[in-house]
């Protein structure tokens, strides 16, 4: 199965297996602690690597997680053509719509599994906003500081939005869109999450900036919400929806929407067919999480008589976001590990790893996709959505 880069295990016995040709690609050793891992490994690869990392079963003896990570996901396509990983795939696939159970209260118990871990792990790694999605690289030579108002930027030049308009932040985190948009375009704001410490969080940050008549967050779900609004923005929220309530979500989005509004939704999906979650990321990270392919959220909305405006692929913007925020854990590791234990700290550099190994060499992008309900509602060409950020970076550039 390993056909760049080389790989060598040393067993439990302390034997040594040296695979692939070692003529590109990373150069990894590990040794291997438990006798019975390699069945493990053959049965379920992701859940039983990760695990074993997570236990210190499996320890990396030359190179680091990021390369050993990197050689088995430039080798994903050997993989998934032997037949045990075919039989498990099939198998995984027939189960995604019970494994993707988000219905409300299964829903919150979801989100609080990740999302209400301590707010001081979130600032160990995350940027000084709390942007927990795919920065916006321009030039790739950005910090992540910058990445992340570009991507906020971004949304918001899409969005077209004008003062005075009502904007729906579905899915809105620890509020620093929401604030963003209240300030800089004088718009009001409603943000809806189910994690009852970014709700705090969000609602204080409101306060001390005085926006608080302006931005409103509440503890509640997207199907529990009612009234209209002139634009709806929902940015890492649609992964944790499930495939059996994709019809709900376009459903809801289009009920909630003026006749002239604009919807953007920011998301993780996949570039190959629908497929299911990675068993150790749901396990441990995101249960009930799914990233579609395009095909399966394209069909959703045109079921639900929506408009696509718009699609834009990000493709490498991700990994670069995944590798900042996976070298500032490391710098924050001791502080993580006073927070939580060292088996929670290796499952978060591996989920961090894995991720953006996924991003660098699997089929995860990211997908930007505007939606209207009236056809004119948005210019007929993409123009403008340069020219907003342009102009919203000449605004910035003014002296007060």
């Amino acid at each position: 199965m390993i056909r760049t880069g080389r790989l060598t295990v040393i067993d439990a016995a302390g034997r040594v297996h040296p695979f692939g040709p070692g003529d590109s690609g990373p150069d990894v050793s590990v040794r291997i602690h438990d006798p019975l891992l390699p069945m493990r490994i053959l049965l379920r690869p992701s859940l039983a690597v990760g695990e074993a990392y997570m236990d210190g079963t499996i320890t990396i003896e030359q190179g680091t997680l990021r390369d050993l990570l990197h050689l088995c996901t430039s080798n994903l396509e050997a993989l998934g053509r032997h037949p045990i990983g075919a039989v498990r795939g099939e198998l995984d696939r027939m189960l995604r719509r019970l494994q993707q159970d988000n219905r409300l209260g299964r829903a919150r118990a979801n989100i609080a599994h990740h999302y209400d871990l301590s707010g001081a792990l979130y600032d160990l790694f995350l940027d000084r906003d709390r942007q927990y999605s795919c920065a916006y690289f321009q030039t790739g030579a950005e910090t992540l500081e910058e990445a992340q108002e570009k991507k906020k930027r971004h949304i918001m030049a899409k969005l077209l939005l004008e003062p005075g308009m009502r904007v729906l932040d579905v899915g809105s985190g620890w509020g620093g869109l929401a604030l963003e948009m209240a300030q800089t375009a004088r718009v009001d704001v409603t943000g809806l999450t189910l994690s009852q410490e970014q709700l705090a969080v969000a609602t204080e940050r409101a306060v001390a900036a005085g926006l608080s008549s302006h931005v409103r967050f509440a503890l509640r779900d997207y199907r529990e919400e009612q009234g209209t609004y002139d634009r709806i923005v929902s940015v890492g929220m649609f992964e944790h929806v499930g495939v059996a309530h994709y019809r709900t979500y376009f459903d809801t989005l289009r009920n909630r929407l003026n006749p002239d509004g604009i919807v953007l939704v920011h998301a993780i999906g996949r570039a190959d067919p629908p497929g299911s979650t990675d068993p150790w990321l749901r396990k441990y990270i995101f249960p009930g999480g799914y990233c579609p392919a395009l095909s399966e959220v394209l069909a959703a909305v045109e079921r639900s008589g929506l408009w696509v405006t718009d699609i834009e692929i990000l493709r490498l913007h991700y990994a670069e976001t995944l590798r900042h925020w996976l070298e500032r854990f490391q710098a924050n590791r001791d502080r993580a590990q006073a927070i939580y234990d060292e088996r929670f700290c290796r499952m978060w550099e591996f989920y961090l790893a894995v991720c953006e190994a996924a991003f660098r060499n699997g089929p995860m992008m990211v997908f930007q996709l505007q939606l209207v309900r009236r056809r004119d509602a948005v210019p007929l060409t993409r123009d403008y959505i340069t020219d907003r950020e342009r102009r919203d970076v000449m605004a910035e550039d003014v002296p007060a």
